[in-house]
């Protein structure tokens, strides 16, 4: 089991910005050896990858309508993985889910598609005004 829960979400202008924070302090799991990916979702739609972050090496990725903008990081002794996100527009606002990929190798790069991640946070909601 990897309880997840995410906070940080809230309500900002257009150019602010927003550290989300996705924990799992009571994980069952080496927390370093999880693959951690942050997808959003607005009603309607299909939850999209935004960004990922590997094991080891702390390979990452990101979608490209957040490249640039966007950081992930983690701090595995505090079993935490942080999203900046700076330059906020109003496409950004959704509800932001953190999730845990547990057969994710070593140095991999983290996987993009939701089907690989088996856990996953209630989500943080992210709404950013014009």
């Amino acid at each position: 089991q990897v309880p997840l829960v995410e906070s940080g979400g809230g309500t900002v202008q257009a150019g602010d910005s927003l550290r989300l924070s996705c924990t799992a302090s009571r994980s069952r799991f080496t927390f370093s050896r999880l693959g951690i990916g942050w997808f959003r979702q607005t009603p309607g739609k299909d939850r999209e990858f935004v960004a990922g972050i590997g094991r080891g090496v702390r390979n990452t990725d990101y979608a490209d309508s957040v490249e640039g903008r966007f950081t992930i990081s983690r701090d595995d002794a505090q079993k935490t993985v942080y999203l900046q996100m700076n330059s906020l527009k109003p496409e950004d606002t959704a509800v932001y889910f953190c999730a845990a990929d547990t057969s994710l190798i070593l140095r991999a790069r983290p996987r993009t598609d939701s089907v690989a991640y088996e856990y996953w946070g209630q989500g943080t909601h992210v709404t950013v005004s014009s």
